[in-house]
């Protein structure tokens, strides 16, 4: 316990530690690890993560293998403190299990947001188990920010039926947007694979180039937590064959934008996605 009597819950990714920071309100201290533009794939803990990883009364992860070289630490940490792996915590069957990711899930349950609303109940259970006498106030919080995803949810489905059918084509750096695709019929096409730690070929380009050229996409997005000379090689390549496809923007895949940005909470940067796909491609 802290001095403040608040539960201190330790938590990786903005987008979680935005989950826990509705539900638990006051009750709680949110410790988040990872930054602005930082990237999940390939985040190691420092020596200070550990620390206040030993700390917490509660650790909340993505998981799914999102923090793939986490996940040792969190297995240790798990047999002797409460960890909560969040996306792990929705039924198998709602997952996408891409071929190239090798039997593992796809982790970016996020950019579905009637998925992301599922990992409020466990969240809220675990709270609850924790701190029994703010149980009410989890459960009200929990309720309240289903009401705000539900609304959010809806307004995405609205906005991309505002694009014609053959514009709803999305290309990015790295395969993060599959559930997005699925949820709200958008067609997904990712330069590297769903990690960004394997890389893209010449190939990779080509195919790209060849599909942008073919369906006269016009634009292309990069991502905050992704370097841009991937997706600035996909451009040059268009411009070769004759065909201008703008840059449409950046993107917030697997990490929030920075204090300030707009993109700084779950739904801000839901809205600032769906805003800056719908705007470049209409």
């Amino acid at each position: 316990e802290r001095d403040d009597g608040r539960i201190e819950v330790v938590c990786t990714t903005g987008m979680v530690a935005d989950l826990a920071r509705n539900i638990g309100g006051d009750r709680i201290a949110v410790v988040g690890m990872m930054g602005p533009g930082v990237d999940p794939h390939y985040y190691k803990a420092s020596q200070g993560d550990l620390a206040k990883l030993t700390a917490a009364n509660l650790i909340l992860f993505n998981g799914l293998f999102l923090e793939g070289k986490m996940e040792d630490i969190f297995a240790k940490m798990a047999r002797s403190k409460q960890v909560l792996a969040v996306a792990e915590q929705i039924p198998e069957e709602r997952l996408l299990r891409p071929p190239e990711f090798e039997g593992n899930f796809d982790p970016h349950i996020w950019f579905d947001v009637s998925l992301w609303a599922q990992t409020i109940e466990p969240v809220v259970a675990r709270l609850s188990a924790i701190d029994p006498d703010g149980a009410s106030v989890y459960r009200q919080n929990g309720a309240r920010y289903q009401e705000r995803l539900d609304a959010l949810n809806q307004w995405v489905v609205e906005q991309v039926e505002l694009l014609p059918e053959a514009s709803r084509v999305l290309i990015t750096a790295h395969d993060a947007f599959g559930y997005f695709g699925r949820a709200y019929g958008v067609e997904v096409v990712g330069l590297q694979g769903i990690s960004t730690v394997a890389d893209y070929g010449v190939n990779d380009v080509t195919q790209l180039v060849d599909l942008i050229v073919e369906r006269q996409v016009k634009a292309i997005f990069v991502e905050s937590s992704v370097p841009v000379r991937s997706i600035e090689a996909v451009r040059e390549g268009c411009l070769d064959r004759g065909f201008q496809v703008e840059i449409g923007g950046t993107l917030y895949s697997d990490a929030m934008g920075a204090a300030g940005s707009g993109a700084d909470t779950y739904v801000g940067m839901v809205e600032s996605n769906v805003n800056t796909i719908v705007g470049a491609l209409r």
